[in-house]
């Protein structure tokens, strides 16, 4: 019979219509009919039957109406998602064999009349056809063609051009399984007609294969149909390319008489086949038609009562999700978006990728499921040696460029390279932590390489590191660019044989060192210029963003580039799309972007004006027509399909009139517009959307580098932002990207950003502190962190550290007991008399020695103290977490209370623990080691750290001050390790731990860290220099005067540690330090803006300074004179005097007054001092009146004052702190001196 096909995804899956007559079958002047009869019906009724929301059901059908059709349609309801203005429905036209997406207020109850008539699309599948593949074992190494479960997109596109070639179609249906149809198809193509079917099977496309078990699977064959197994199909060598086809089950003959070129077709006369089965009874009809224009000379025979049936029937319904679902899958493939500087073939298979043999075999054994979209696009170039820059949100993933480098590192001739030390590629990561994932990526694949010998260097800032690290006969070296440079200072010649440079995560390189990837850059392109002879160097370049460092790097180190962009956001950027924010209130939105599109009139520019809803459009729209401005419009509601708006846009364009579309988002991707010049953002979107608007003016992204704001006049895509008091939400959002961007940004985007982050920050008020705030004094991006940045004492004071425990802050013993990292840490503070805890142990390991006290608990219930017995040692537990039961026995996570550290165990294992061991409140503290922090700007310790301070500190006895305190936290410097001589009552000091940090060169000073902490815990907002709008304003329900008590007594506690601070200390109980205790329990509490700390002489100061806040000062000194580098960030109206023993600075900014008043301790020359004011600071330089080395600054101490270590040229083997016995006098904190040796009743034999 003559069909129709409607649809095809594979040949597996297309949808057919029957267009000839057969009798007892549908024709398609019915469905002509219910056509029209359905439009007429529901244009009239617009308003019956419409289907309530709630009473919608997946699997129903409905009538719908199609915006691509323009008509009312029969759907099958296949998803029902909830939108912010009502359901989306997903459907199948079951006529049309169409999927749309339709709002609910445009489906209808499908009336009982048009229900009867059965569906005209039918789902077929080509008769006993499998698809087969090329399958490569590279364990084996061999390839062979074999089954496969899906067809190859080859195939699909052969079956899809003959099917779009044919000028007829003809279908001879063979059986009904799961309520598809199984066809030989047969194509009219010029005068030659081919058997789809048996082509796919002589170009190998496809075998002949029967489902075993099909036979009769459907409730609509009879039980004397044809029996489809395997051993019942004869197999016949058939016409000259002797194909194995089944025999069609019928035991036709087809006539000698054969159509024009049908002689030439893969399908020949069959000869009639004895079946085994029962024959057909006489209720059988002659359909010779069944295959048109082939005539035989025997009928051949079907039951009339089932074809005709299952045509008809009503439970034709194409459910298949899985395969819609697959569908739709791969239509969203098809539409990533790439943006090429220069045309690439993508490899998108690993088996044809161009990789060598044995790193496809490893890739393979790993399980490796690429290439994946981005790296389809990344590899080709890459292994050709070109230079690449790729963005791409998987621009993280090593895996774009090592495969390839290693083939190219397996396959080149590097001989003509001089014979010396240095690698041919080298890797740089922006933190040992990548740079770790790439070395173990690199040693996991390299079994399939050569002489490959990948070495990671992670070198400290001590000076013989460099010098003692050597480089043979390695290919591949991966490190940092600081542990580079190091490298350099010392072995010049490094680079010389370098051939393949890799800067990995560019966006990060460039932002956190632009400088060092630069003079990296510059000693790669001088030391290669001459050393590599005629072999090209290759430099590649991956990240997630643009950068505006990559331009020069293209420019001055880069030949010719592949440039791969993945990302809408970051090509927009790349191709110099001008981004706008014109601010305004909500209700003036339409008199701006009148103002807007008279400017782009003039221009005769094509415009999108983009709304988030249909009211908008129709507003919009309105205005424009009333100031005799064309424009069309296209929303989810509007009549015109999306064809017809497109073209007409289009004409309006070419026909010189301005094009003005007004639409909604769900409207672009139906039009597919990628021309349009300008896009106008009438409401804000989200930073998704947003990208899909750009993406509109793909087509005008610059393809060329701009050189700098000058190309900005020539660009030819403008995206324009109508901000207002409205557009809070995604503000955040999109100021990242137009700060990314480099565009202007006006102070009311900043404004609503620091409002939403204000918000946020609120919404985590019942999360942790946040452990890098808490450790190094800053956290570095406080917008995705998901923790806390400021003060909850509901949680952070809940639970207190008992003051007897810390009863001399100067001096406390410390136990760590479980290490974190290098500088946090979690123990017990030993008392020096006798130890609560130390006698609870030892009665909790006598009580539990008893074997009936070990009762097992049967019940485990969260927070609850239990008992748990490691060997001899009990301990005191706390359920946090518990998980699903195991048989009888369920895992629980706790934490040890008087450890600190967590761990996971059987329920069975928890004791029941007795109230008297109980009554103790938990002993663990969390230790924080302060003024210390990794080097080259990590974010984390490396593990060498870690690992040297975990196995040097615990367990053991350490001696530390505290200097401040917070809940259960407690920040310590210094803290020394120490030794007790019981026989001669003395403590030995044996390490500093924040000297042995800074000794192994993976640590720096960080001075601003007791600070910082002080002023979180008065709620003075942290001012971040590098992201000044992670600014948060302090939460007023816990500010000072709110929590008046509770936080006067932190304060208390922090200003007795901070009057010990001063330079020469007194002992513990000299009155003076009581006296000043004392007068700050009395005192009024400091208001957040004012200093928190405060010493004696500070207090005696002006009434003007104590309304003003202190500049934090770093100084450092030479012979001849002394620097102050005040820390104040765009300083206006700024007043420096000078006089010969002090020195007086004031400034505003932001709003604060800002004043220092510094007494010197040794005479400067007023008249030849200068003060010059800068961006970020004031520096100040004082030139001595008598040349030397000051051994202070100042006379008094100020905690504001501190040494710039980063200009200090003492060492630190120069610093006074001496290890070992001796006598030592108590040193301000932070000092490397530490402990008096002590006779104090500190030994065992006084305990």
């Amino acid at each position: 019979m003559e069909i129709e096909v409607l649809k095809v995804e594979d040949p597996s899956c297309f949808w057919i219509a029957v267009k000839e007559y057969v009798p007892g079958v549908v024709g398609e002047t019915v469905y002509e009919n219910l056509n029209a009869e359905m439009e007429q019906f529901y244009n009239c009724h617009k308003d019956a039957d419409e289907v309530k929301q709630e009473e919608i059901k997946k699997g129903q059908v409905y009538v719908v109406f199609s915006e691509e059709l323009k008509c009312w349609c029969r759907a099958l309801v296949e998803s029902v998602r909830c939108q912010v203005d009502g359901y989306q429905l997903s459907c199948f036209l079951v006529d049309f064999a169409k999927y749309c997406s339709v709002p609910s207020q445009s489906i209808r109850v499908l009336a009982g009349a048009f229900a009867k008539i059965p569906h005209r699309a039918k789902k077929c599948r080509l008769h006993c056809t499998k698809p087969l593949t090329l399958h490569i074992d590279y364990c084996e190494n061999t390839a062979k063609i074999g089954p496969a479960k899906r067809w190859d997109t080859a195939a699909i596109q052969h079956f899809r051009k003959l099917l779009e070639e044919a000028t007829e179609v003809k279908a001879t249906i063979q059986t009904v399984e799961d309520k598809v149809l199984e066809v030989f198809l047969f194509v009219t193509i010029g005068d030659e007609k081919i058997c789809v079917n048996d082509d796919l099977v002589a170009k190998h496309f496809a075998h002949y294969k029967d489902d075993e078990g099909t036979a009769g699977s459907s409730s609509d064959v009879s039980d004397d149909e044809v029996s489809l197994n395997a051993e019942c199909v004869p197999v016949e060598f058939v016409g000259p390319t002797f194909l194995a086809r089944p025999k069609l089950p019928f035991g036709e003959e087809v006539s000698p008489h054969l159509g024009p070129g049908l002689a030439g077709c893969n399908s020949v006369t069959e000869k009639p086949s004895q079946r085994s089965h029962t024959d057909l009874d006489d209720n059988t009809v002659s359909v010779v038609s069944m295959v048109a224009g082939l005539p035989s000379k025997e009928d051949k025979a079907v039951q009339t009562e089932r074809l005709p049936q299952f045509l008809n029937s009503s439970f034709l319904q194409t459910h298949a999700v899985e395969d819609d679902q697959q569908s739709l899958q791969n239509v969203g493939k098809e539409k990533n978006f790439v943006f090429l500087s220069k045309k690439i073939e993508p490899s998108s298979v690993l088996e044809t990728a161009p990789l060598f043999d044995g790193l496809k075999k490893e890739l393979a054994w790993n399980k490796f499921s690429g290439p994946t979209f981005t790296q389809s696009y990344c590899w080709p170039p890459v292994a050709w040696g070109c230079d690449v820059v790729a963005i791409s949100h998987q621009g993280n993933d090593p895996l774009l460029y090592i495969p390839p480098v290693l083939t190219l590192l397996q396959e080149r001739d590097y001989q003509a390279l001089p014979n010396m030390s240095g690698p041919l590629a080298l890797i740089l990561c922006p933190g040992w932590k990548k740079a770790q994932l790439v070395f173990d990526l690199l040693k996991t694949y390299r079994k399939g390489c050569r002489h490959l010998h990948p070495v990671l260097i992670t070198l400290g800032q001590n000076k013989e590191a460099g010098s003692q690290m050597e480089i043979r006969g390695c290919a591949v070296v991966v490190t940092t660019p600081y542990s580079l440079l190091r490298l350099l200072e010392h072995n010049t010649g490094f680079l010389r044989r370098l051939c393949h440079l890799v800067l990995d995560e560019i966006d990060l390189l460039f932002s956190d060192s632009p400088e060092e990837v630069f003079t990296i850059l510059d000693c790669y392109k001088k030391a290669t210029a001459q050393a590599r002879g005629n072999l090209p160097g290759q430099i590649i370049a991956v990240g997630t963003r643009w950068n505006k460092h990559i331009t020069p790097l293209i420019k001055e180190f880069m030949n010719d580039p592949h440039i791969v962009i993945t990302v809408i956001e970051e090509a927009a950027i790349f191709g110099n799309v001008q981004q706008v924010v014109q601010p305004c209130i909500n209700s003036n939105r339409t008199v701006e972007l009148l103002k807007i599109l008279d400017f782009t009139q003039r221009n005769l520019q094509k415009v999108l004006v983009f709304t988030d809803s249909v009211t908008e459009v129709e507003m919009i729209c309105k205005a424009l027509k009333s100031n005799s401005i064309v424009c069309l419009k296209k929303h989810k509601e509007s009549k015109c399909n999306a064809k017809c708006v497109l073209e007409r846009w289009r004409k309006m364009h070419s026909s010189g009139t301005p094009a003005v579309l007004v639409l909604t988002d769900d409207c672009l991707q139906s039009l597919g517009i990628t021309d349009a010049t300008c896009v106008i953002h009438f409401s804000l979107p989200s930073p998704a959307i947003f990208g899909q608007r750009l993406q509109s003016m793909s087509d005008n992204f610059s393809t060329g580098i701009k050189d700098s704001a000058v190309d900005q006049e020539d660009t030819k895509a403008k995206s324009v932002i109508l901000l207002t008091e409205n557009s809070s939400c995604h503000a955040p959002g999109i100021l990242y990207y137009l700060r990314h961007a480099e565009a202007e940004i006006p102070e009311e985007l900043y404004d609503l950003t620091a409002r939403m982050q204000e918000s946020e920050e609120d919404e985590k008020f019942s999360r942790p502190l946040c452990a890098s705030l808490k450790t190094f004094g800053i956290c570095r991006n406080r917008t995705e962190c998901p923790d806390r940045h400021q003060i909850n004492l509901s949680i952070d004071m809940a639970q207190n550290i008992a003051a007897e425990m810390i009863e001399t802050p100067e001096r406390v013993t410390i136990l760590p007991l479980f290490v974190v990292h290098a500088t946090n840490y979690f123990g017990r503070i030993v008392k020096k008399q006798k130890d609560q805890f130390t006698v609870l142990a030892k009665e909790m390991n006598d009580y539990f020695k008893v074997p009936g006290h070990r009762i097992s608990v049967n019940t485990v219930e969260k927070s609850v103290f239990y008992g748990l017995r490691e060997g001899a040692i009990c301990h005191r537990v706390q359920v946090v977490e518990t998980a699903a039961k195991e048989e009888n026995v369920s895992k629980v996570t706790i934490k040890y209370i008087d450890e600190g550290r967590t761990s996971q165990v059987n329920s069975d294992q928890l004791l029941h623990l007795p109230l008297k061991f109980q009554s103790l409140p938990p002993q663990a503290v969390e230790i924080i080691v302060c003024r210390v922090k990794p080097i080259d700007n990590e974010v984390e310790w490396n593990p060498k750290v870690t690992d040297h301070i975990n196995h040097k500190i615990k367990g053991k006895l350490h001696h530390a001050k505290v200097v401040h305190t917070l809940g259960k936290t407690v920040w310590v410097d210094p803290m020394v390790g120490v030794t007790s001589l019981p026989t001669i009552k003395m403590w030995i000091n044996e390490y500093n731990i924040r000297s042995e940090i800074l000794s192994m060169g993976l640590g720096t000073d960080n001075p601003e860290h007791v600070g910082e902490i002080q002023k979180l815990c008065t709620q003075i907002p942290v001012v971040d220099h590098g992201q000044s709008l992670e600014r948060l304003p302090a939460k007023p329900e816990t500010t000072v005067e709110k929590f008046g008590p509770a936080i006067q007594a932190l304060l208390v506690r922090s200003r007795k540690e901070d009057t010990a601070d001063l330079e020469e200390v007194s002992s513990p109980q000299d009155p003076l330090i009581e006296e000043n205790a004392a007068e700050s329990c009395n005192s009024p509490v400091t208001p957040p803006g004012n200093d928190v700390v405060q010493t004696k002489e500070a207090e005696d100061s002006t009434v003007h300074q104590q309304k003003s806040c202190h500049p934090p000062i770093k100084w450092f000194q030479d012979d001849a004179s002394v620097t102050l580098k005040v820390q104040i960030l765009r300083a206006t109206d700024s007043r420096c005097e000078f006089c010969r023993e002090k020195v007086t600075f004031s400034a505003y900014s932001e709003g604060k007054l800002y004043v220092a008043d510094l007494e010197l301790y040794q005479s400067v020359i007023a008249e030849k001092s200068t003060c010059v004011i800068k961006d970020t600071e004031a520096v100040i330089l004082l030139v001595k009146e008598k040349k030397g080395t000051w051994c202070k600054l100042l006379k008094n101490k100020n905690v504001h004052v501190s040494l710039d270590f980063e200009c200090w040229e003492e060492s630190e083997d120069e610093s006074p702190f001496t290890v070992g016995s001796g006598k030592l006098s108590y040193p301000p904190a932070g000092s490397e001196e530490w402990f008096e040796s002590s006779e104090e009743n500190d030994t065992e034999s006084d305990e």
